[in-house]
């Protein structure tokens, strides 16, 4: 399997070009460039892995990181940062560390390195044989927690709105989407209303996460018509199991649709 890197720096120092150095001699394709939407963009969803190489010139590209952050988000992009201790928790402050895969404090052991970017790349494409869920809610905490809860099992994607929800699914399909029922701007009903009203994308199917359990509002939710409803209080385990029940009926529908064609 060919592997690509993105490496992303400004300027060469030696530090660098030894590791690039290092990373070509371990059979990685490094596309190189600088920490800027123009020198990346065509570069970005080609690699593998992207690597930012930090230095003094961190704090000027807030910017990029956010759209860095963005793309990470939307396409599952492996990121490692490397530099100095101040100079990954400036980046942090805008790349959260649930969306950066590893760091690399300066002084470095670049066989390390290396490694690790073996490691990641082979778990990531071993998770892209997953099923895929698309976890939808403005709550970044909340997504932090449950992508965690679900990504041993699942490659699990997080966005933080509808709309944004909706561009991925313009160019990706998930097997399933968990949507929070209430979010600013564009609510959960709302977003499932126009998932259900584009032929492409129609049959994706889609789960409410509502934080309310009483009658009154799960059966408003219901009424919807979704494939299901979990409650954004329910345990760890709780979720787990009723998102695997989710695709293991799944699985005997299939089967049982394809039987009598």
């Amino acid at each position: 399997m060919e592997k690509t890197v993105l490496f992303i720096t400004r300027g060469k120092s030696f530090l660098a070009n030894t590791l690039i150095k290092n990373l070509t001699d371990a059979h990685y394709k490094v596309m190189e460039a600088e920490p800027t939407l123009a020198s990346c963009e065509e570069h970005l969803k080609k690699a593998d892995l992207i690597t930012l190489f930090l230095g003094d010139f961190v704090e000027e590209i807030s910017s990029f990181l956010v759209y860095l952050k963005d793309i990470t988000t939307e396409f599952d992009k492996i990121v490692i940062l490397v530099g100095t201790n101040e100079e990954i928790k400036t980046a942090e402050e805008i790349l959260p560390p649930a969306l950066v895969a590893a760091t690399f404090p300066r002084p470095f052991d670049m066989k390390k390195l290396v490694e690790q970017a073996d490691w990641l790349i082979n778990a990531n494409d071993d998770l892209a044989k997953r099923k895929s869920i698309l976890l939808v809610d403005d709550d970044g905490t909340f997504l932090k927690m449950v992508k965690g809860w679900l990504s041993a099992k699942y490659h699990v994607t997080i966005v933080t709105s509808g709309a944004q929800a909706l561009m991925y699914i313009a160019d990706n399909k998930p097997d399933l989407i968990l949507l929070d029922y209430e979010m600013p701007v564009t609510s959960g009903p709302q977003v499932l209303e126009m998932i259900r009203s584009e032929t492409k994308v129609d049959n994706i199917p889609v789960i409410f996460l509502t934080g309310k359990g009483d009658r009154e509002s799960v059966m408003k939710v219901l009424a919807l018509k979704p494939d299901g409803y979990l409650l954004k209080n329910m345990t760890r385990e709780k979720l787990v199991a009723a998102v695997d029940d989710f695709f293991e009926k799944k699985k005997y529908k299939d089967l049982h649709d394809k039987n009598i064609q």
